[in-house]
C-alpha cells in the first residue's frame, strides 16, 4: 500500500516541497531506493515520512474493510500486512495479530547491512511473536508454513 501511495500527488507533492526533485526518477516517480537512502541514515527524515504516509495508510486500510464489510458477500476473512503494526500502535485495530518472523540470519540475508539500524528501531521479534494472537518462526518448510496458515485462517474462519 505504501508503494502505491508514491503515485499520490499529495505524497509527491510534500517530498518535492521537502527534498526538491532529488528523490524522482527520469519518469517523475519517486525513486524509492533514494528515499530509502535518505530516511535510513537520517531519524528526522524518517519520521517525517512517517507521520505523512502511516495516516493515508490507515486511511486506505479503514476504506477498504469498509469496502469489504459492505459488500453482497463480504469474506469471512481480510487480511493485511502491517510491517510497523506494534511500533505505531496499531494492534488494538485488528481482530487478531499473526506474526511470522525468520531467523535472523535470513533476515540479514534479506536486509543486508541495514538490518542493524531497520531493527533498532523495531520491537524485537521475541516481542512480537509474545504479543500476537498467532505467531510462526519461519524456519522450516513451506508446507510447515501453509499448515500454520492454513490452521489459522481455520481457527479465524470459525470464530
Amino acid at each position: 500500500m505504501v508503494h502505491e501511495l508514491y503515485d499520490e500527488e499529495q505524497v509527491r507533492a510534500a517530498l518535492r516541497d521537502r527534498h526538491g526533485g532529488r528523490l524522482f526518477a527520469a519518469d517523475g516517480s519517486v525513486d524509492r531506493g533514494a528515499l530509502g537512502a535518505l530516511v535510513f541514515g537520517d531519524e528526522d527524515e524518517l519520521l517525517w515520512l512517517e507521520r505523512l504516509l502511516h495516516p493515508l495508510v490507515m486511511a486506505r486500510t479503514e476504506a477498504w474493510r469498509d469496502q469489504l464489510a459492505s459488500s453482497p458477500d463480504p469474506p469471512d476473512l481480510a487480511v493485511n500486512e502491517v510491517p510497523l503494526l506494534y511500533e505505531t500502535g496499531a494492534e488494538g485495530r485488528f481482530d487478531a495479530v499473526v506474526a511470522i518472523t525468520a531467523p535472523r540470519e535470513l533476515r540479514a540475508e534479506r536486509a543486508g547491512e541495514r538490518l542493524d539500524e531497520r531493527e533498532q528501531r523495531l520491537l524485537p521479534e521475541g516481542e512480537k511473536l509474545r504479543r500476537a494472537d498467532f505467531a510462526y518462526v519461519n524456519d522450516g518448510s513451506l508446507d510447515e508454513l501453509d499448515a500454520f496458515v492454513a490452521d489459522v485462517v481455520r481457527t479465524l474462519s470459525a470464530a
